[in-house]
């Protein structure tokens, strides 16, 4: 009866873990699980579902102007959108985050970009697809899934438009922004995020 009651009650658990599973992937909201007033806002920067104007591309942003020494946090704005192109270094999971609900099916795709195949990942600039564009895409018939875009782009001259954003958690391990003690893996914090336009130029 009590090893009965156990296994009933890791089923149960199981199934109200799946279950939460499905509702945060069906309802995350653009402000993810945010605590506080400005971790809600940066995670709504990071899940626009809207495409930039025309007006608001900022044509000074190239994949050589973003990589440009010097600390570049104020460089740009979160307000503009951006089209950048370069080759494909590689393609990536992220992990599971607060801005995604901590949702194992909602996990953005990093793509890193670079002016040349073989650049070291200080000279690498990160642009990422969120579960939002991924599905619109599927809806428009393209395939932007983590296994389709690594398989068709790296190593491949992309070209990459979308909304700016500078990613703050990670300043510290940019070469931009790099602090003392810290694993540099990428240029600059700015990124294009979210993704929300991709074609292979070459």
């Amino acid at each position: 009866m009590v090893r009965r009651r156990v296994y009933l009650t890791f089923v149960i658990g199981l199934v109200l873990i799946g279950a939460g599973f499905v509702i945060l992937d069906r309802y995350c909201p653009a402000s993810g699980l945010g605590f506080t007033a400005s971790r809600r806002a940066v995670h709504r920067l990071k899940n626009r579902s809207t495409l930039p104007a025309s007006e608001n591309y900022d044509n000074r942003v190239t994949l050589q102007a973003l990589l440009q020494p010097g600390n570049d946090e104020a460089r740009w704005s979160e307000a503009s959108g951006a089209a950048v192109e370069g080759y494909v270094v590689s393609v990536g999971h992220a992990r599971t985050e607060l801005a995604n609900c901590y949702s194992p099916c909602r996990r953005d795709i990093h793509i890193k970009l670079a002016l040349r195949t073989d650049a070291p990942p200080k000279q690498q600039f990160v642009v990422e697809v969120t579960p939002y564009f991924e599905r619109l895409a599927v809806s428009k018939g393209l395939d932007w899934s983590y296994e389709t875009l690594k398989r068709t782009l790296v190593g491949r001259w992309c070209r990459v438009e979308g909304w700016l954003f500078f990613d703050q958690q990670h300043a510290d391990a940019a070469t931009n922004t790099f602090k003392e003690g810290s694993d540099v893996w990428r240029a600059t914090s700015w990124e294009i995020h979210p993704v929300t336009k991709l074609e292979i130029v070459k």
